[in-house]
């Protein structure tokens, strides 16, 4: 059992974003190592002194280089997209919304479903066809969360909305000092039908 659950708290369906981000740091990853190899073969030939016959000294240097800088690079991008998503959670409870992001510095989002006042799905034209999309989440009072390329993005927004549906009445009701009173001259007040939770 996971300990970060309340009682009676059950998850519903995990994810991480949809790997199509990982389309161009993959690319990258492969190119790298291709553009290095390259590059060493043509410096060890000696063509460099060819070009520039005052860096003739230097081939060994150039070559180390070349490593050092194709290392940074293909640690700095690709790795880093790598472990940024592979550091994103999105979790469904019967209770919250959990995001997760990051591995050394993590950050971590609970968002109770009974503040959610409207949830939609937002999709390119890429990502109908990847059936991926964004979860956009209405909080009330002006706040909001977005969840980016969430894949099977409309079985996710289904069983959000099912378990929202789920919830003890109870825990849809707002705090007492939420509701908006119309002023009728007395002081009291009568609540406003229009903000009721349906």
């Amino acid at each position: 059992m996971r300990s970060w659950l309340a009682p009676g708290e059950q998850v519903i369906v995990q994810s991480r974003p949809q790997a199509r981000s990982l389309t161009l740091p993959v690319a990258v990853f492969l190119v790298i190592p291709a553009v290095a190899g390259f590059a060493l073969a043509w410096l060890s030939r000696g063509s460099v002194g060819r070009l520039a016959p005052a860096l003739v000294g230097w081939q060994t240097a150039l070559m180390t280089a070349v490593v050092v800088l194709a290392s940074l690079a293909w640690i700095v991008y690709p790795l880093r997209r790598y472990l940024r998503w592979a550091g994103t959670r999105y979790t469904l409870t019967s209770r919250r919304i959990v995001v997760r992001r990051g591995w050394l510095r993590r950050s971590r989002q609970d968002i109770p479903l009974a503040t959610v006042r409207n949830l939609g799905s937002r999709q390119s034209g890429l990502q109908r066809i990847l059936r991926s999309g964004t979860i956009a989440l209405d909080l009330g009072q002006g706040e909001s969360a977005l969840m980016a390329d969430m894949p099977e993005v409309a079985r996710f927004r289904n069983f959000a909305l099912a378990a929202i549906d789920e919830l003890p009445h109870s825990s849809l009701a707002r705090p007492e000092n939420d509701w908006n009173f119309a002023d009728d001259g007395d002081g009291h007040g009568e609540e406003d039908p229009d903000n009721e939770r349906r």
